[in-house]
């Protein structure tokens, strides 16, 4: 449990497992050559050379020259002290936090050259419960991300139930997050959980799709042939420009 929560925090430092295999096996072995790293690691000598070179720079590991009576010397590599992972996190995320400062910079010249490509729409496609799960966990991020913290919704009540069995806890994260909506209804509405507007366009007859309007993308949901929910999220300013003007205006006359 000990080695695997040790594998695991390394892999989220951003080591591979060959990396972490050569390193780990360094730490255990003592000060010695590649040769014998790469026979306890069980990497490849050519690889393990090149590792090694990697934990160098990011100050995990040092070496020395061996020498022999004849005076021929032998590379040996040494872990440096379990403290240096620490030193090399910060020094990483000191490095992280210029690369945000100098893409922040850049980045007025970066969306002006977006601009003029006219970026195509991004349409991402999911199946299943796990599929809807993921198009509300997206709502949710892409709202509190952004500035602005509402979105709008045409309901189906043939679908609804399908959202609240895949996330049956969104409205209450909705609502911690400070994200309010407007919900056009097709079929019988639900209760207001709160941050919440509805109005309703039929009690009597739903609609087979259920759709989410927010910043700059429309989610779309139906189900199959075999009542399997499925949905796709279509990024694109001027679709969601669209669908937010039609909204609105119907909005108004309910």
């Amino acid at each position: 449990m000990f080695v695997s929560m040790i594998v695991e925090n390394l892999l989220q430092f951003g080591l591979d497992e060959k990396e972490i295999s050569v390193y780990l096996s360094l730490i255990s072995l003592g000060p010695a050559p590649a040769s014998a790293i790469s026979k306890q690691s069980q990497v490849n000598r050519g690889t393990t050379y090149d590792i090694l070179e990697r934990l160098m720079k990011l100050g995990l590991v040092s070496f020395y020259n061996a020498y022999k009576q004849d005076d021929s010397k032998k590379q040996h590599y040494v872990a440096e002290p379990p403290q240096k992972l620490v030193n090399a996190v910060e020094n990483k995320k000191r490095n992280l936090d210029t690369l945000k400062l100098n893409i922040s910079k850049s980045l007025p010249e970066l969306e002006s050259l977006y601009e003029k490509s006219g970026a195509r729409p991004v349409a991402k496609y999911y199946e299943g419960s796990a599929g809807l799960r993921v198009i509300l966990q997206d709502v949710l991020s892409t709202l509190t991300e952004g500035q602005d913290k509402s979105y709008f919704v045409y309901s189906s009540s043939d679908i609804k139930e399908y959202l609240y069995k895949a996330y049956p806890d969104f409205n209450k994260d909705r609502i911690k997050a400070g994200i309010a909506n407007k919900v056009i209804a097709f079929g019988k509405g639900g209760e207001l959980a709160g941050l919440d507007e509805r109005r309703c366009m039929s009690e009597e007859e739903s609609t087979p799709t259920y759709m989410l309007i927010y910043a700059g993308k429309v989610a779309m949901i139906s189900l199959s042939a075999t009542r399997e929910p499925v949905g796709v999220i279509i990024e694109d300013q001027g679709l969601y420009q669209t669908q937010r003007m039609i909204f609105e205006f119907i909005w108004l006359r309910l």
